[in-house]
């Protein structure tokens, strides 16, 4: 064999490509999951300082304000769209999530899990945008949601919520800002 060295070369550059691929594709979720909750809860995405406490919700006031055109996280393009977010930890228990009456207004909230993945959402076009109250529970909860309560099962018990609610022009600011405050979490004790 005169290239003996270029086959097991390519073998080994093979090999590791696959393996490579393999961990990537695995871990680069998870390594992203937790550097943004990293973000969300220790350093409060860069524009409120001191973070966001997990299991607690934080309304973006603006469109375009100096601190989150700072935010490497809040970058997004739009200029029609407010932010909500959190981190949720529901090894403890259940977290309700309150969502005022929308009056047809577009709003989307969605649940991440570690793995990436969008369990849920909530909104107009998937809900309705009347109020409602959503019990987010981990895997492993085994109890009953209250009366009138849709219950949201997460794969998980660490999960980001990521709300938006439409603005409709300049004028529409103050009362999307509103509602967007009136989206609440509480803790189920059961």
């Amino acid at each position: 064999m005169k290239h003996n060295h270029l086959f097991t070369f390519c073998t080994a550059a093979t090999v590791a490509w696959a393996l490579g691929t393999c961990a990537f594709v695995y871990f680069w979720p998870h390594m992203f999951y937790n550097t943004a909750r990293r973000a969300v809860v220790q350093r409060g995405l860069g524009i409120k300082p001191g973070g966001i406490p997990v299991n607690t919700l934080y309304a973006m006031p603006a469109l375009a304000s100096p601190s989150l055109s700072k935010s490497v996280w809040v970058r997004t393009g739009n200029r029609d769209t407010l932010y909500t977010v959190g981190a949720l930890d529901l090894g403890k228990g259940p977290e309700i999530l309150h969502v005022p009456d929308m009056a047809g207004r577009y709003y989307s909230i969605e649940f991440v899990d570690p793995r990436l993945d969008i369990f849920a959402d909530i909104g107009r076009r998937t809900t309705g945008t009347r109020a409602g109250d959503y019990l987010i529970s981990g895997p492993y909860w085994k109890g009953v949601a209250p009366e009138g309560v849709t219950k949201i099962v997460s794969p998980s018990n660490s999960v980001l919520l990521i709300g938006r609610v439409l603005v409709e022009g300049d004028s529409d600011l103050a009362t999307a800002y509103e509602l967007e405050k009136q989206v609440r979490l509480t803790s189920q004790n059961n």
